[in-house]
């Protein structure tokens, strides 16, 4: 088998089978297949696209290229949310103890931010002691014990993924619908969870630009994971406006300790329990009007946010009432207008949240974790000359007239009262 051939059917437009997918991962992974003919690979794929079929044998192939997690000891009470990446979202921090509360087991594995995204390591690890490195034995022990558990991904999780996904990000193939689902499903098959719920986000802070895109990618991941033997479905939401009010990671987990109270911004709270909604409906074997109420009654009761303190003490967390580091400086965002904020691009009020210092730009940068922004108004509310729209929090006083800067940018003001999008566009199963 050579690799010039497969590279050669795929460029007329023929279906590739297993072998062929399989000989071009093992040889990229190990080095026999250079950089050029998987350029070359990605480039008919881009154009020639793939059917369901040659997607999932991709997948599966990028899945066990390294490690793989083994959940099978839960049986099909494991269960993992995937969310393609957002300003303010903090889900995963609210959605797990929810659905550890009710019997479903949230091993999950989770990545760093880079560029306008946070990520939920960063998050975690602005929690006191909190460890997100545990050992194999470690992290399966807490999972049995208190149901939950979240730590950073392993340096041999899915690497065909790791090479195939910088070789595209330089090569303009990123955006390709087959290789932009199996490189997300692949690390969801690796990480082992019976039960997958992914949130696809669209809008102007997202991958996605449009919910037409999201349900196009959604529906591609959805069948892959049924084809490989897992239940999954999607839920596709909203991020033309950052989810929540706040953004950098102290202040976002602080936001979601309140929703865990039952308290906090309503569209986060909306987002998170239609997420929960599904996994406790597909781990459960439950109908969604049930498990909704499950969901509900969890916050209400204060099952879950229980369940959060019991996980992050589990993992680590060495204060009883948690606390956390406070930013050095602050500074107020003012309005310079009367009227009302119709959009809100996610994507640059994130950046204004990493100019801050609350994300990075390259791997290798420091995170400041008190750093980020509390959105006092957002899109469809009125403004009057002189209010605080925002309050921007940093170490770095200096970062405050850039990140003012961009954070004014992102907005758009009229006097028009607009209409308000729907937060949850649909769910496909």
């Amino acid at each position: 088998m050579r690799m010039y051939d497969i590279i050669k059917k795929k460029r007329d437009g023929s279906a590739l089978s297993k072998e062929e997918i399989d000989f071009f991962i093992k040889g990229y992974v190990d080095g026999s297949i250079p950089d050029y003919q998987a350029s070359a690979f990605c480039m008919a794929v881009f154009y020639s696209g793939m059917t369901e079929e040659e997607t999932a044998n991709l997948t599966l192939s990028m899945a066990h290229s390294g490690d793989t997690v083994d959940l099978s000891r839960f049986g099909t009470l494991s269960a993992d949310k995937h969310s393609t990446g957002g300003v303010g979202d903090k889900t995963t921090l609210i959605v797990a103890p929810i659905c550890a509360s009710l019997g479903c087991v949230m091993a999950k594995m989770s990545g760093r931010g880079l560029g306008h995204t946070g990520g939920t390591i960063d998050k975690l690890e602005s929690i006191e002691g909190f460890n997100t490195s545990l050992s194999p034995d470690e992290f399966f022990n807490q999972v049995e014990k208190t149901g939950i558990a979240v730590v950073g991904q392993t340096g041999n999780l899915t690497p065909a993924d790791k090479k195939l996904y910088a070789l595209r990000d330089v090569t303009a193939t990123v955006d390709s619908l087959p290789l932009i689902a199996s490189s997300i499903m692949s690390k969801k098959l690796a990480a082992g969870a019976h039960n997958i719920v992914l949130d696809v986000k669209c809008g102007s802070g997202a991958f996605m630009k449009t919910p037409e895109d999201a349900e196009a990618l959604a529906t591609d991941m959805v069948k892959i994971g049924k084809m490989c033997g897992r239940n999954t479905a999607a839920v596709i939401t909203n991020m033309n406006r950052p989810l929540g009010n706040n953004i950098g990671n102290a202040l976002e987990v602080q936001e979601a300790m309140d929703v865990l109270k039952n308290s906090g911004p309503e569209d986060l709270k909306e987002v998170c329990l239609a997420l929960a909604t599904e996994i406790v409906s597909s781990t459960k074997g439950t109908s969604r009007e049930e498990a909704s109420n499950l969901t509900k009654d969890s916050l209400k009761s204060g099952k879950a946010y229980d369940k959060f303190m019991e996980w992050v003490k589990a993992q680590g967390a060495t204060q009883n009432e948690l606390s956390f580091k406070k930013a050095d400086y602050t500074h107020d965002v003012i309005s310079e207008t009367d009227g009302y904020i119709v959009s809100s691009d996610a994507e640059k009020i994130g950046i204004s949240a990493v100019i801050l210092g609350a994300g990075r730009e390259k791997k290798e940068d420091t995170i400041d974790m008190s750093a980020g922004i509390i959105l006092n108004k957002k899109t469809v509310d009125k403004v009057n000359k002189g209010d605080v729209i925002a309050t921007l929090y940093s170490c770095n006083k200096n970062s405050f007239e850039s990140a003012e800067k961009q954070f004014l940018d992102a907005l758009e003001f009229s006097e028009n009262e607009p209409t308000n999008e729907p937060l949850i566009y649909t769910v496909v199963k």
